[in-house]
């Protein structure tokens, strides 16, 4: 194997591959980044298993060829290089690759290449292109309510359905949940749905963010799904097990309807949030025509903002995390919003005034008075 490449292209395209090497895998291979240098130019690849990722490089290759080099070391290699170009060249005899750029020389020890598993190619019975656009916006409103805790998988994904002239996704890790439905400007030709890892997708909206292409190809197998856009190919293995049904988690009917600006009682909610730390709730209390946004941890300090709100009725007080309201509130995406609630001891809704078709759950804290 024999390549160059620009060290900027080198260093751009290492930086967006290396996210998805394993750091944690006993398998060294996995915590590297396999370059293969083609006729037609060069590929980097990682994965951990569960997400995977090809990302093109340009090349001018004068042997072909296969490495896995460490993709961390790799990285700061990249960021070093104190030339324009870079040279690459497997020494087989030795087991490293060197690395010329400008006055300098490295030699990098290589990786078991046998190790490094095969990564899905994009196409298959049901493909189905998207608008980028719409699916990245998608995916930014509702990956936050996605769970953390891996001893509840179903709850890692972010479950993906599109068919027609709409896009749903819907996330929760049982404290909050978040439904975004996308009208799609023109009908999809097919349709899946699917329960893909949060943290897949939302590697994908930061590839696609720097990639110059309006579209956007899903494949889905039976255990898999693949996403191509600019030259990237993205893959994932699907969660299995049933999503809960987010629709019988609504309430039917609320007590309180308010529609609020978006960005005054977002910021409301950041400033006073300040406070309300080591698990401390943030308390909202409700009486005619006005908010009173507080927050107390002891040791630490308290803090109150009051705002005008449309509110009528008997006064009450109900407690969020502080951390789970503020992102509802910026997911809402400014504009107006309208807060739904019932009781202190029931969920309360965050909905677009819009009718965008976004929508935050959320479960309140118990108050001691």
């Amino acid at each position: 194997m024999k390549f160059s490449t620009a060290c900027a292209d080198l260093l751009a395209q290492l930086g967006v591959v290396s996210r998805v090497a394993s750091t944690r895998s006993a398998v060294q291979a996995l915590s590297g980044v396999q370059l293969s240098a083609l006729s037609s130019g060069a590929e980097l690849r990682a994965t951990d298993m569960e997400v995977g990722l090809r990302v093109p490089l340009k090349a001018d290759v004068e042997r072909e060829g296969t490495v896995v080099l460490p993709a961390r070391l790799m990285l700061d290699v990249a960021r070093s290089l104190p030339g324009t170009d870079a040279s690459f060249e497997l020494r087989p005899a030795e087991q490293d690759v060197e690395v010329v750029s400008g006055a300098a020389t490295f030699h990098i020890r290589t990786l078991r290449a046998e190790d490094f598993p095969p990564l899905p190619e994009p196409g298959g019975e049901n493909v189905v292109a998207v608008p980028a656009a719409a699916f990245v916006a998608t995916i930014n409103r509702v990956a936050r309510s996605a769970s953390r805790d891996e001893t509840r998988p179903i709850l890692t994904g972010i479950l993906v359905s599109a068919s027609g002239d709409e896009l749903r996704m819907v996330a929760t890790d049982s404290y909050r949940l978040s439904v975004k439905e996308t009208k799609l400007e023109a009908p999809l030709e097919g349709g899946f749905e699917a329960n893909v890892p949060a943290r897949a997708l939302q590697e994908l909206a930061r590839i696609a963010q720097g990639a110059d292409a309006d579209t956007l190809t899903v494949s889905v197998r039976s255990n898999q799904i693949v996403f191509e856009i600019g030259g990237d190919v993205l893959s994932s293995r699907l969660i299995d097990g049933q999503f809960p049904n987010y629709r019988q988690l609504l309430p039917d009917a609320f007590e309180h309807e308010l529609t609020l600006t978006s960005g005054e009682l977002t910021e409301v909610v950041r400033r006073v949030s300040l406070m309300a730390q080591k698990n401390a709730p943030l308390r909202l209390q409700f009486q005619e025509g006005e908010l009173t946004v507080s927050a107390q941890t002891p040791d630490v300090g308290e803090a109150r903002e009051m705002l005008p709100v449309p509110f009528a009725g008997e006064p009450f007080e109900i407690g969020f995390n502080p951390e789970f309201l503020r992102d509802g509130l910026e997911s809402a995406d400014g504009g107006d919003l309208v807060l739904k609630l019932i009781s202190p001891l029931r969920p309360g809704l965050i909905e677009s005034a819009d009718g965008s078709g976004f929508l935050y759950l959320i479960m309140p804290i118990r108050l001691n008075v």
